[in-house]
C-alpha cells in the first residue's frame, strides 16, 4: 500500500517571505512607484469598478508595465520571481519536513495557496518543492505574453483549494471533480492530515475551514514587524489558528518544532484509524 498522504499548504506573502512579492520583484524598481501608492491606486480602482482587489492589482501591473514598455513574457515574470526574498531557513525547510514525514510513514506534499502571482512564485528558488502552486495568474497569448488575468485567488476563494487538496482534485479548471459527492472517508487527504501556514486577514476564512474540519492552522508572523505578531495573537485568541510562531524556518526554531509535532500528530491519527 502507498503511504498516507499528508499536506503542508502555505500562503506566500508574509508567510514564506516578508511583505508582498510585487514589492520585491516589480513595483519599486520596474514601475518606479512607491509601494503605498500602487496599493492605494489598486484600492481606488477596485472601489470605482465595484470589483475584486486581486483583479484590480493584476490589471494595474499589466497596464503600468505596458506604459513603461516592460517585458511581459512568462519567462520575464519567472525571472522576476528568482529574486524574491524569503524568511530564514525556507530553502532548507521542505527537504527536512519530507524526511521527518517519511520516517513517520507519511507521504508529505507541499502546496501554495496565495493571492500573489503564480508566475513570480514559479520563478522562486523554492518552486520545485510544490505539488501545486495555487496563486493568481495571468493569461498568456500565443507569443507567451501576459494579456490579462486568468485566475484571481482572494481571501474567500482560497478555501476552495483546501477542498481540492482534500479530494485530490487538483486542476484549477476541474469544476466537476470538486463538486462531485465524495464521502469524507473516501477523500485521499482528510483535514486531519492538512496543515495550513498563513499570516493574517486574507487567511482567516482558510484558517476557519481548517479549524472547523479538524486541520492544523498555523499563524506565522514576521519577527521584525510587531504588528504581524499582534495579528497572529489575534488569530489565536479568536480561535482561527491553533498555533503561532515567527517566520524562522531554520532547524530547531519554534516553527520547526511545531511542524515536527504536527507531523507526529498526523501519524498518530493514521495509526488510531487503523485500529478503530
Amino acid at each position: 500500500m502507498s503511504r498516507p498522504l499528508a499536506v503542508f499548504a502555505y500562503d506566500f506573502d508574509g508567510t514564506l517571505a516578508p511583505g508582498n512579492m510585487q514589492e520585491h520583484a516589480f513595483i519599486p524598481d520596474e514601475l518606479g512607484m512607491k509601494h503605498a501608492d500602487f496599493w492605494k491606486e489598486t484600492q481606488a480602482l477596485a472601489q470605482a469598478q465595484r470589483g475584486d482587489g486581486i483583479l484590480a492589482y493584476m490589471h494595474l501591473m499589466l497596464e503600468k508595465a505596458r506604459e513603461r514598455g516592460l517585458e511581459l513574457s512568462l519567462d520575464s515574470w519567472r525571472r522576476r520571481g528568482a529574486n524574491l526574498r524569503l524568511f530564514p531557513g525556507v530553502e532548507d525547510w521542505f527537504a527536512r519536513q519530507n524526511a521527518r514525514a517519511d520516517a513517520l510513514g507519511l507521504d508529505l506534499r507541499h502546496f501554495i495557496i496565495s493571492s500573489g502571482n503564480r508566475e513570480l512564485i514559479e520563478g522562486s528558488p523554492i518552486a520545485r518543492w510544490f505539488e501545486k502552486i495555487y496563486a493568481s495568474a495571468f493569461i498568456f497569448d500565443a507569443n507567451q505574453e501576459a494579456v490579462g488575468p486568468a485566475l484571481a485567488i482572494n481571501y474567500t476563494s482560497k478555501t476552495q483549494y483546501l477542498f481540492r487538496i482534500n479530494k485530490w482534485t487538483l486542476n484549477e479548471w476541474d469544476n466537476d471533480g470538486i463538486n462531485a459527492v465524495q464521502a469524507d472517508r473516501d477523500r485521499p487527504v482528510p483535514f486531519e492530515r492538512i496543515a495550513f501556514f498563513g499570516d493574517g486577514l486574507t487567511d482567516i476564512p482558510t484558517m476557519r475551514v481548517m479549524t472547523d474540519h479538524g486541520g492544523h492552522p498555523v499563524a506565522v508572523y514576521d519577527p521584525e514587524r510587531p504588528i504581524t505578531e499582534a495579528a497572529a495573537a489575534k488569530l489565536l485568541a479568536d480561535g482561527r489558528a491553533r498555533l503561532a510562531a515567527g517566520g524562522d524556518y531554520r532547524e530547531g526554531s519554534e516553527l520547526d518544532a511545531l511542524a515536527a509535532d504536527i507531523l507526529a500528530e498526523m501519524a498518530r491519527g493514521v495509526t488510531s484509524n487503523l485500529f478503530a
